[in-house]
């Protein structure tokens, strides 16, 4: 039959497509399997906690919550790193090898000392590397990097280690618009907890798996966000 010189087929197969592609659209895109690879230094590698308390384990468990899968989590940091240091451990990741990075790193430069410019060189290098890890910018994630003067291991130059943590995550942040990566800012959230009850591992310096679990809440919206992409 035909009306109009349209067939009932060609309306059928019209309304199908409207369908699918609506549906399509509705739907968020999930990858089968993530693989996640942190980069950092000790706030990455969680001294002091358990593995398990680490942030970026801490992670892996509520994106999965989010009904993804996570094949892998790796952890590429160390206590005392600096970005040289990570620079010189990375250097067998491949491009592409991961879908999911994240970078926080800096407080060492600042701890040791070292020129600003070593620092801003090495981070962007870092966050180009990380972005052919990922094999996209928008599959990489930065932190910002935590404020120790508020813990009792810094306690007696509060003033000073907040200003250059400051510059240092200015300029991360700065670069993370550049290049249009989502950036997490943790330092305010290690400003509010302190060294208040349950905010610090034993050693009165690194984060507890609790203030982990702060970052984490932080971190999770934007982290979903670039899954969902």
């Amino acid at each position: 039959m035909r009306n109009n010189g349209i067939s009932i087929t060609s309306i059928t197969a019209l309304i199908l497509f409207v369908f699918v592609s609506c549906s399509s659209q509705d739907e968020p895109h999930f990858d089968p399997l993530i693989n996640y690879l942190a980069l950092g230094d000790s706030y990455t590698i969680g001294q002091g906690v358990q593995e398990s308390q680490r942030w970026p384990n801490l992670l892996s468990v509520e994106i999965e919550k989010n009904k993804y899968e996570i094949e892998s989590t790796r952890i590429i940091a160390q206590t005392g790193w600096t970005t040289k240091d990570l620079l010189n451990a990375i250097t067998d990741v491949q491009s592409g090898q991961y879908n999911l990075v994240s970078l926080l790193i800096g407080v060492n430069n600042q701890f040791q000392g070292q020129p600003f410019d070593i620092f801003s060189t090495e981070f962007d290098s870092l966050l180009n590397k990380s972005i052919a890890f990922a094999g996209a910018k928008d599959r990489v994630f930065v932190l910002s990097i935590p404020d120790y003067g508020v813990t009792p291991f810094g306690s007696n130059n509060a003033v000073q280690i907040a200003q250059e943590i400051d510059i240092y995550n200015n300029y991360i942040k700065q670069r993370c618009i550049e290049q249009e990566i989502i950036y997490v800012d943790v330092t305010g959230i290690s400003r509010q907890l302190g060294s208040s009850t349950g905010a610090l591992a034993e050693d009165n310096l690194h984060p507890s798996g609790l203030q982990y679990s702060k970052w984490v809440e932080a971190a999770l919206p934007s982290v979903l966000d670039i899954l969902d992409k």
